[in-house]
């Protein structure tokens, strides 16, 4: 994918989305973010230059490269959107404005911890200008198995967790709804994800519903998203996979 390419689909990513938001009479703005995973660095750049600031990364390592390679745009701002391993959380702390992903009350005391002493930058900051990390709980809203997230009955105790974390703030909540080539399949599961954001304080306490990607993103606009997470529709397929050597 080009430069030119990239940032003639953004454009037309962003018109299709602020389209969404006036037919579902939104008055609130949706972030748009850039899901870059699998893409090169020089994709981000090309984004970058069209005026994208926020991108979505599903991977701890990939993260970490792009992350480094791209030191020098200084508003970049790298959300952690993929499942995190406990683990790897000092890691990913030091790179990411936002994390979608957090699951479970163990993964958010060990993001809070390593989070001490943390302070995001001003130009790097997302949802708010509070220095803390912004997490979100991730659900998984279907009771898929095979899946990441949080069980939606036990919601209230992991965000009770964040809530209370001293280098945390919680920002909302986040779920992949089941796998469909159906966009209006994915909307009891939205609708879903926005009770169950009403039934734990609304959006005074929950302001974010990242939900929706490039199949279903109006679909999830209509039911209360604030960030809708597109990789395709702007970058394109993601470049295969280099063989491992050997």
């Amino acid at each position: 994918m080009t430069e030119v390419g990239v940032a003639e689909r953004l454009d037309r990513v962003r018109e299709l989305v602020e389209s969404a938001a006036r037919s579902s009479g939104r008055s609130g703005k949706v972030l748009l973010l850039a899901v870059s995973k699998g893409q090169p660095a020089s994709a981000i750049r090309a984004a970058y230059a069209a005026g994208q600031r926020h991108f979505g990364e599903n991977y701890v390592q990939e993260l970490e490269g792009k992350s480094a390679e791209l030191a020098d745009l200084s508003e970049l701002r790298f959300h952690l959107i993929g499942h995190l391993q406990r683990n790897k959380a000092k890691v990913v702390v030091k790179h990411v404005s936002a994390l979608h992903s957090c699951d479970s009350i163990a993964l958010a005391e060990e993001l809070d911890k390593r989070a001490a002493g943390l302070v995001i930058p001003s130009e790097r900051r997302a949802f708010g200008d509070d220095p803390r990390l912004p997490v979100l709980a991730e659900i998984n809203i279907a009771n898929e198995p095979q899946k990441s997230g949080c069980n939606p009955a036990q919601a209230g105790a992991l965000l009770d967790v964040i809530d209370e974390a001293t280098n945390l703030r919680l920002a909302g909540l986040m779920c992949v709804p089941p796998l469909s080539d159906d966009p209006a399949a994915s909307v009891p599961h939205f609708a879903a994800l926005a009770a169950l954001r009403d039934a734990h304080g609304g959006p005074a306490r929950l302001p974010e519903l990242s939900m929706g990607m490039t199949g279903d993103f109006a679909e999830a606009i209509a039911a209360g998203a604030t960030v809708v997470r597109i990789g395709t529709a702007i970058f394109g397929a993601r470049p295969p996979k280099a063989p491992r050597p050997g």
